[in-house]
This record gives C-alpha cells, structure tokens and sequence, in this order.
C-alpha cells in the first residue's frame, strides 16, 4: 500500500472502481487507513513462524464420529399427525391463505 496521501486516495478509488462501489469522497481517507490497518496486520501474520507445522483443512482436525448404518422404523404417520388439529386422508389440513 502505497503511502502517499494521494496515492492511497487513488487506490481506495481504483478499488472502489473496480468493486463498484460508491465511496463518498470524505470517506476515501478513512478507508485508506483502514486498508492499512488490515494490510499492516497481515503482513504481521506472514511474519509468524511456520516451520515444521503441517497445513490443517480445519482448526478442529479431529476424526468424524459416525453412527452405525441400520435401518429402523421411523415413527409412523398416524403418531406424526395425532397432535395436528386437522388432517384428512392421511395429508394436514391448513387454513386457506390464497383467496
């Protein structure tokens, strides 16, 4: 990130651009800071030493715990519908929203 007023003016308005994006002109200062700010803390992150640790795809790399495939009997459509306050052949009866 350049660090000439003016450049980062034409920066943030180049990205603004190509984004496009409408910044208000009093705004273009500020996002140029906060531009800064997010590029200055990456390049912190580059600095962080790395050596020796694998990549992870993810943070919680733990192995996926997973159930048995069995077939079972689900609850049947009757015990599904005893609570509904209507139902007729077997499908839930609701009020008509379209009129």
């Amino acid at each position: 990130m350049p660090t000439d007023p003016d450049d980062i003016r034409d920066q943030v308005q180049g990205l603004a651009r190509l984004a496009s994006l409408a910044i208000a002109p009093a705004a273009v200062d500020a996002i140029g800071r906060d531009l800064a700010d997010v590029l200055a803390l990456v390049e912190a992150l580059n600095e962080a030493p790395v050596d020796g640790i694998e990549p992870m795809a993810h943070p919680l790399s733990s192995g996926l715990r997973l159930r048995d495939d069995a077939v079972v009997d689900g609850p049947s459509r009757e015990a599904l519908q005893a609570p509904a306050p209507a139902v007729q052949d077997g499908y839930f009866l609701v009020p008509r929203v379209i009129e």
